[in-house]
């Protein structure tokens, strides 16, 4: 038995480690890197290994970072089953082929301004149609019931409690007489978070794989959320300003929306309106709901109290292009949660380069940002920063309010 890390070690994205066992190869997750934007294209779009002679993925979850290579591996050739849980499998559903449409409208933008350059196309990493077909090799399999992933090696997913549908994997492997068991965690959720149950042991291993994205930072405490939230919210509404926020689609913006809810009902929210403004979060909420059996207890109470955990009455769904951009116009106080919550594509740079100039306005990171990422950027203050156009350090520290404990990420900024 042979393990290799491919991804997410020494960084925190990209997410494939790949097993050697009984002559076949067990690719755990297959995530996209992110980053730099060159070297992010050339890890993407170039496997460390030859995708044709990968046997079963075995996925963790539907983050982008762990499942957003999957088109670009069967495109490449592979053919074999991707386990995951059946939650995991719905979501993905949707968000590759987000995923394929991102890339797909990226490169026409580059590729207008290569014509006019003379230079040669770019061609995207996978299209819609390999994520289409990447689905059709998704097999769901129940939390805690343990499947053959091959010949001698058993596999059983454990609610890992990050987001709905992720787990760990406890692989029970047979080679050469002896039996040994290896742990695989995914990213770990932490205890007392909105929604979702809280992480499940998976009993004793003898090789644990495991995430250390935040390192030795300690967390708040999750009861602290509410407070922070609507302190940032009331400060920004009594003067006149817009809270923007970069929020991952899946898991961050359900989040977001459960603890505004609880507000509401607690008297506490602003009486500002709130815009969902990303069609991947609207869906990926719808999925949210039709997997209840995923819940924690409090979140099942309050739904047997008639209560829509992910639903407030100032709270507004946005689709379109065209609702987006009039967004843009509103001069009344107001919430837009939007992605991509690291800010690298999406209709999240159109909101912050229309409200980044105004002190009024709070830009609110609630995610990981991922080194050399926007988001990560405005974080660390850099002297210069483009969002289709350039700040400056002083203009940033004026107008940015990344630097207030709200702990939904679980850091402090």
């Amino acid at each position: 038995m042979q393990l290799e890390f491919q991804g997410a070690a020494r960084t925190v994205t990209g997410s494939m480690h790949l097993l050697h066992v009984n002559g076949k190869q067990i690719l755990l997750d297959c995530g996209f890197f992110q980053g730099r934007r060159e070297e992010a294209t050339q890890r993407n779009r170039n496997f460390p290994f030859d995708p044709k002679s990968i046997d079963v993925v075995v996925l963790s979850h539907a983050h982008i970072d762990h499942s957003g290579n999957l088109p670009g591996l069967v495109k490449q050739g592979f053919g074999g089953t991707i386990f995951c849980t059946n939650p995991t499998r719905d979501l993905c559903n949707i968000m590759l082929a987000d995923s394929a449409h991102i890339q797909e409208k990226d490169a026409e933008f580059l590729n207008k301004k290569n014509a006019k350059r003379n230079e040669p196309p770019i061609v995207p990493l996978y299209l819609l149609e390999d994520a289409t077909r990447a689905m059709e090799h998704f097999q769901g399999i129940p939390y805690n019931k343990e499947f053959d992933v091959i010949s001698n090696v058993k596999a059983t997913f454990i609610d890992a409690g990050h987001i709905l549908g992720s787990a760990c994997v406890r692989l029970t492997i047979n080679t050469n007489g002896t039996t040994k068991t290896l742990g695989f965690t995914g990213d770990l959720g932490r205890w007392n978070m909105p929604i979702i149950r809280d992480p499940q042991f998976m009993g004793n291993v003898e090789t644990l794989i495991t995430e250390s994205t935040y390192g030795g930072i300690l967390h708040d405490a999750p009861d602290e959320m509410e407070t922070q939230l609507a302190s940032v919210l009331q400060r920004t509404f009594d003067r006149g300003g817009k809270v923007i926020v970069p929020a991952f689609s899946v898991g961050r913006t359900q989040d977001l929306v459960y603890t505004l809810h609880k507000l509401k009902d607690a008297g506490r929210l602003p009486a500002f309106p709130i815009f969902i403004d990303s069609p991947l979060a609207i869906n990926a909420t719808d999925i949210y709901r039709k997997h209840p059996e995923c819940y924690d207890e409090e979140t099942r109470q309050h739904i047997l109290e008639h209560h829509d955990p992910l639903g407030v009455s100032q709270l507004v769904y946005v689709r379109t292009a065209e609702e987006s951009k009039k967004l843009n116009d509103r001069k009344e106080p107001c919430m837009i949660i939007s992605a991509s919550g690291m800010c690298e594509a999406g209709r999240i740079l159109h909101h912050l380069a229309n409200t980044i100039e105004d002190p009024r306005n709070t830009i609110m990171i609630v995610g990981y940002q991922a080194e050399h990422t926007l988001g990560w950027k405005l974080v660390q203050e850099f002297p210069e920063v483009k969002i289709f156009v350039s700040f400056t350090l002083a203009r940033l520290r004026s107008l940015c309010s990344t630097r207030f404990p709200l702990t939904l990420t679980g850091t402090n900024y």
